[in-house]
């Protein structure tokens, strides 16, 4: 028997807004306030979703039961996976020694930590955004700022900051993609009025990274760089979005702006160069240069698991790789069924759960909705097996037994325990959240809002990736429910149901998903609050301006809505 969500449990909208919220504010609360480690705050918040879930809205105890170990599973992969494979390729560096050569050649660039900045967590993020997604860029990110000299927390915050403007298109494409087909809107459509949003705060996200760790006197200082740096991402986003499509924007958008950074740094460098930790320099010569011996085979022998990892997450992005891995190709079609089914691409039905539970109207045009829930152990097409290959053949080329090897994967492991249950935790969150229908109640909340909706569509959009920890997860969570508030209220509905996802990308960094993650890879113990406290104003600034935007294209900007 399929239950069915009930929006408004308690009779009255603001009461049944109030509860719904209740397990994002335990959460939140204890990280942010109280000081509780990460696990157990998500443990808490599981705990009252859970509560409020059975106990108020009426869900049935086995598929909320269910849902949590759903999301649990989910947490572990493919997300844990990717985790698990970017740690152990940055551990395999350390050992080697390759990281201190990648130190000294970005400091070859730029000595100055704003400047690295931008190449590593803007540029290389936004490509590590487009061709993986779902953590790895800030895993990846925070990892190599902190190689760099970065603080570890420093590294954690702007890593999150910057994995913002590029998410929308991340994954190549999947959220735009996973939108068009929630709502039924066209793709191109989609992407295009992503591309006449995200642009503008390709722009601002650089210059907003460099004013939060230098202020705003250190980002005067670096000025150029910042411009050069957004307005190179900016201007290949907004026109692969508007003429090519969603699925390589970030690829080609952050190749183009870390080759046009590097180049332009040949150039030009700051006239202070700025470093955590230390007093501004007004002379370059002053900050100690690289080792001079580092020889340009030696760079790029160390640099070479990072284009090993590049390549491998780009190709095992592009869908005819992707359909090859999960057996859906034509060369793929002569392989045993069994093989492909239950080996390379297992799919499986969630026991109590999938078909169990149905969205009905608002939150969806026609009658009722049966949310589906399929588990697929897709790994060998995941983005963490493309990352796990690149460790494998970063092995023998940083020349690491494979006894060694294996005892530094064992150790990380170990070390990465307790973020892998962190994070399995904050997804059965998110899973119980969802089924249960809570997130549609807060949602709904918002539509009352008239005139103003178009600002709250973007804050919805940025409440949904608060909540679920993907852009992709938000947009099939409220795709439908902007479409339908958007033709009740008259509005575009393109225009809407892309703030869904616009909006969305700024509540990237403060989802407890990516804010673990960030912490893990920079080995910030327990300071998942202290992130979460420095990151959470930003987010919310960067929303409430997007907002703001999505309102004037609704009306003195409509001009910048595509036409059909």
């Amino acid at each position: 028997m399929v239950w069915l969500h009930v929006y408004d449990p308690l009779g009255s909208p603001l009461l049944s807004t109030l509860v719904a919220m209740l397990p994002l504010v335990v959460l939140l609360g204890l990280l942010a306030a109280a000081g509780w480690s990460a696990q157990w705050a998500a443990v808490a918040g599981l705990a009252t979703a859970f509560v409020i879930a059975v106990g108020i809205v009426g869900m049935p105890a086995d598929a909320a039961i269910a849902a949590a170990l759903y999301g649990a599973a989910f947490g572990l992969f493919p997300i844990g996976w990717i985790i698990l494979g970017a740690m152990f390729l940055y551990s395999l560096s350390v050992e080697a020694g390759s990281l201190e050569i990648i130190k000294r050649s970005v400091i070859r660039l730029s000595p100055d930590h704003r400047v690295q900045a931008l190449l590593i967590a803007f540029s290389f993020g936004a490509f590590l955004e487009g061709a993986a997604g779902f953590g790895a860029p800030v895993a990846i990110s925070a990892a190599l700022l902190t190689g760099a000299g970065f603080p570890p927390l420093e590294a954690a915050c702007l890593s999150l900051m910057a994995n913002t403007a590029p998410v929308a298109f991340g994954a190549l494409g999947t959220p735009i993609i996973t939108l068009a087909k929630v709502t039924g809107l066209d793709e191109q459509a989609i992407s295009a009025m992503a591309g006449r949003q995200l642009p503008f705060f390709s722009l601002i996200v650089p210059a907003w990274m460099v004013c939060t760790m230098a202020g705003w006197r250190g980002l005067m200082g670096v000025w150029p760089a910042v411009l050069v740096c957004g307005a190179s991402f900016a201007i290949v986003q907004a026109w692969m979005a508007n003429a090519v499509g969603p699925a390589l924007v970030d690829v080609v958008g952050g190749v183009a702006s870390l080759v046009i950074l590097a180049v332009f740094l040949r150039r030009w460098q700051p006239q202070t160069v700025w470093r955590f930790g230390e007093s501004p320099s007004q002379s370059r010569t002053s900050i100690p240069t690289p080792d001079e011996h580092d020889s340009v085979q030696a760079v790029a022998w160390a640099w070479m698991p990072w284009v090993f990892l590049s390549a491998a997450v780009f190709l095992w992005g592009l869908p005819p790789v992707k359909a090859v891995l999960e057996g859906r190709s034509a060369v793929a079609s002569t392989q045993s069924p069994f093989f492909t089914q239950r080996f390379v691409a297992a799919e499986f039905s969630v026991p109590r759960l999938d078909g169990r539970v149905a969205k009905v109207p608002p939150a969806t045009a026609g009658p009722l909705e049966v949310e589906p829930a399929i588990y697929r152990l897709n790994w060998l097409s995941a983005a963490g097996t493309a990352i796990f290959l690149a460790g494998m053949i970063a092995v023998p080329w940083l020349r690491i037994s494979w006894r060694r090897a294996g005892a530094i994967w064992c150790a990380n492991l170990v070390r990465l325990t307790a973020s892998l249950v962190t994070i399995a935790a904050m997804l059965a969150l998110a899973f119980v959240t969802r089924y249960s229908g809570t997130d549609v109640t807060l949602g709904l909340a918002m539509t009352h809002s008239g005139a103003m909706y178009p600002f709250f569509a973007a804050i919805l959009g940025w409440l949904g990736v608060a909540l679920t920890g993907s852009d992709t997860s938000s947009n099939a969570m409220f795709g439908s429910l902007q479409r339908v508030t958007a033709e009740q209220l008259g509005l575009n509905p393109l225009l809407i149901c892309t703030a869904n996802s616009t909006g969305g990308v700024m509540g990237k960094m403060i989802d407890a998903q990516s804010i673990v993650v960030s912490a893990t890879a920079t080995g910030s113990v327990r300071q998942e609050g202290a992130i979460l406290r420095r990151v959470f104003p930003h987010s919310l600034g960067l929303a409430a301006l997007l907002g703001l935007l999505v309102w004037l294209q609704s009306g003195p900007l409509a001009w910048m809505v595509p036409q059909p």
